[in-house]
C-alpha cells in the first residue's frame, strides 16, 4: 500500500566477503475497518503502513489523503469506492 518494495545489500561475512541479498519488507496480512464502506478490508500491507494508517486516522483517511501512484490496485479500487461513498453522502449532509 505505501510502494515499498525488496532492497539490494551485500551479506557481509567475518572474512569480509561481499555476497548480493535481497532485503524484503515486514509484511502482514492486515484486516482494517472502513466506515464509508461499511465493511472490513483485508490487505497485505508493511508495518510501516500500519502505522500510517493508525496515524492518519484509519484506512478511509489514508486513502483519501494517499496518492494514486503510491497504492496498490486493490488499494486503488477501495480508494475510488470511498471517495463515490463519500460524495453522495456530502449532499445529503448539506441539505439537512
Amino acid at each position: 500500500m505505501t510502494a515499498k518494495g525488496p532492497l539490494v545489500g551485500h551479506k557481509v561475512s567475518h572474512s569480509n566477503i561481499k555476497t548480493k541479498r535481497r532485503f524484503l519488507p515486514n509484511l502482514c496480512n492486515v484486516t482494517f475497518i472502513s466506515d464509508a464502506l461499511g465493511r472490513n478490508v483485508r490487505l497485505r500491507v508493511s508495518t510501516n503502513a500500519i502505522k500510517s494508517v493508525d496515524h492518519r486516522g484509519g484506512l478511509d483517511a489514508f486513502l483519501i489523503k494517499a496518492k494514486a501512484t503510491e497504492l496498490s490496485p486493490r488499494a486503488l479500487e477501495l480508494k475510488r469506492a470511498i471517495e463515490k461513498k463519500t460524495a453522495k453522502a456530502a449532499p445529503e449532509k448539506k441539505a439537512s
